[in-house]
């Protein structure tokens, strides 16, 4: 259920800023100190691997997203590991 909260505030995030953001995709703020904005096809939010950053992102925030957007709190080097498998599957 919490996830799902997520997912909405992400998608709202990005259709305010559809002009950054391409249609079908959402912005996320990722790094564990400093933070880099990544912009992400929306079809991640359906994987196992990236609904476990969105639990830890939860955990560590909950609905108050200091960056604005969705945060996710791993390393930058993390992220883009995870979604180029996400990419290649």
């Amino acid at each position: 259920m919490a996830i799902r909260q997520i997912i909405r505030q992400a998608k709202l995030f990005s259709a305010s800023n559809s002009a950054a953001v391409p249609k079908g995709h959402l912005a996320v703020y990722v790094g564990e100190t400093q933070r880099k904005r990544f912009v992400v096809p929306i079809s991640f939010l359906s994987q196992p691997l990236f609904q476990d950053l969105l639990k830890k992102s939860e955990e560590e925030f909950g609905f108050d997203h200091p960056m604005g957007g969705l945060t996710i709190p791993c390393s930058e080097e993390t992220f883009v590991d995870l979604t180029s498998r996400l990419n290649s599957s």
